[in-house]
């Protein structure tokens, strides 16, 4: 990802439907809007060392609070996503 993608761009993605997917503290997620100022952030990876939910609802706020702190940041246009995965 662009070393200038802003939290402002990444919010815009979100209410586009795009699905974000990024590396924090050494974890994989994935982030998507369910609701007005809701997001879900799932877990994509394992860590045995460092167990995480595998679901979790977030706010806006939250999500900027994170959001310097995210690495490795994709997005993709969300198909169909089954949260049950």
């Amino acid at each position: 990802m662009d070393k200038n993608y802003t939290f402002e761009m990444m919010w815009e993605d979100l209410d586009d439907g795009y699905q974000i997917y990024y590396t924090y503290v050494r974890n994989r997620y994935l982030l998507f809007k369910t609701a007005s100022n809701c997001y879900t952030q799932k877990l994509l990876s394992t860590n045995p060392k460092n167990p995480q939910p595998k679901m979790t609802m977030l706010t806006l706020k939250r999500v900027k609070e994170m959001f310097p702190h995210m690495e490795d940041i994709e997005y993709k246009v969300a198909d169909g996503l089954n949260i049950n995965d």
